[in-house]
């Protein structure tokens, strides 16, 4: 496999021959990555996956024109063909007044060092035993009748950048996890769920038993389920669903929808969206954290924002292209593989914890519902209307009790945003990280 240092070259060098074959600009990204994966089910092994792979995308502009032309093939020949292919693209496109390179001055000059990559390649049986523990712990809880499987992952990638603008750098990233999912009931009462957890390196994930056990706990827990009545109540996130609410966030304040005016946020640039109490970060920087960079897909600099600050909104997610259709600068937020231009997406984006603990979060609601599981798509992100299929429990006098499915919560984000309530139970685990949130007036639609 090639290291960082080849890469790094490669995309440098690929670049210098669409410079010397007419390109007015152009830039390279490599990747080199190794991953492995084990699955089982029901102690039997399912799958043994180990896989190597190379990629190299470069984007060439010609004026105000660009293409993208992507091999996976790093012999010279294969450079000139690749550079040659993408100038001859990007003379018959469009022109695109927006596109090109990021500002030289923007770019990043050191490397931070962000504990985002684990040396060596972890051994199968490594891996076949975090699976194994998972389904055997998932499988002794009482009630569990079946199981989905157990999957344990590790991958580790060389990403390496270099355009004509001066920049030319790379680092390394690994990741691990661990799932499982099992069925509890018989025929056709049955139920299902699950629990996962990824990380940088191995010391972070739990042990497989305690996300075995978990998965089965929430599969015996949503047996014999109820519909519930419809009405307006406070809706509880549970944390795994809760991230879907920033998510949403995310989209409305990326810089794509908000130069397209195709955002229900739009116009709220430095306006109150969340109350005083709610801080959202986007942190690229965080140790350790699984989206962690130390630039951004165009070498942009990387800094920690304060998304939401005291409530207040205070950027867009922003890439050049979109920065340069809104009059701004850049936010570091592009975001690319190796065969589509830079578009704007967030990072390590979590909203900070609160004071309150779920079970205070939850204390005084007579009836509402907690949420364990989200079904379908239902949001308008230029209206902001939102209706989703959701199971979970049904809240009496401030504690989650029966089971509930087959029902609809529905509100529009705008107002969700602004009567939302966290609790102190922040964990890092995917990427997009909420504690438990509390929204008022939600529309429960049951029988």
């Amino acid at each position: 496999m090639p290291t960082e240092s080849d890469i790094l070259a490669i995309a440098d060098d690929v670049v210098a021959r669409a410079r010397a074959a007419g390109a007015d600009a152009a830039d390279a990204v490599a990747v080199a990555g190794t991953a492995l994966g084990v699955s089982r089910r029901l102690g039997k092994p399912q799958s043994l996956e180990r896989s190597e792979s190379t990629d190299l995308g470069l984007r060439v502009f010609v004026g105000n024109r660009q293409a993208i032309a992507s091999t996976s093939d790093f012999a010279p020949d294969s450079l000139d063909e690749v550079a040659a292919r993408a100038l001859a693209m990007a003379r018959s496109v469009p022109d695109d007044p927006f596109c090109g390179l990021a500002d030289p001055e923007l770019l990043a000059i050191d490397i931070a060092e962000l504990d985002i990559a684990v040396a060596g390649e972890p051994a199968t049986d490594t891996l076949v035993d975090w699976a194994r523990r998972a389904e055997d712990a998932a499988l002794a809880v009482d009630g569990v009748t079946n199981s989905e499987g157990a999957d344990a992952s590790w991958a580790q990638n060389a990403i390496a950048l270099a355009a004509s603008n001066g920049f030319a750098k790379s680092y390394e990233r690994s990741r691990c996890s661990i799932s499982v999912a099992v069925l509890a009931g018989e025929g056709t009462a049955m139920e299902r769920d699950y629990d996962f957890f990824n990380a940088v390196c191995a010391e972070d994930l739990p042990d497989p038993e305690s996300l075995g056990r978990a998965a089965g706990d929430k599969a015996v827990r949503r047996l014999n389920p109820r519909k519930a009545q419809s009405a307006r109540l406070p809706v509880v996130y549970d944390p795994r669903v809760a991230r879907g609410v920033l998510s949403h966030l995310a989209g409305a304040i990326n810089g794509a929808s908000v130069a397209r005016g195709t955002t229900f946020l739009k116009d709220r640039l430095e306006e109150a969206v969340m109350p005083a109490s709610i801080t959202v970060v986007d942190d690229p920087l965080r140790r350790r954290g699984l989206r962690s960079r130390p630039f951004d897909g165009e070498g942009v600099a990387q800094r920690r924002f304060e998304v939401v600050q005291g409530g207040v909104l205070t950027t867009w997610i922003l890439d050049s292209r979109s920065a340069r259709q809104i009059g701004m600068q850049t936010t570091g937020h592009a975001t690319r593989g190796t065969s589509s231009p830079p578009s704007p997406s967030a990072t390590n984006l979590y909203l900070e914890a609160g004071d309150a603990t779920p079970a205070e979060l939850m204390a005084d609601i007579q009836a509402g519902l907690y949420v364990t599981e989200m079904i379908g798509f239902g949001v308008n992100t230029l209206t902001g209307d939102y209706s989703r299929g959701a199971s979970g429990f049904w809240i009496e006098n401030g504690t989650p009790g029966y089971p509930v499915s087959e029902i609809t919560v529905a509100g529009n984000l705008k107002d969700m945003l602004m009567n939302v309530r966290a609790a102190n139970d922040l964990e890092f685990r995917y990427g997009t990280d909420s504690p438990t949130l509390r929204i008022e007036g939600m529309t429960i639609g049951g029988q």
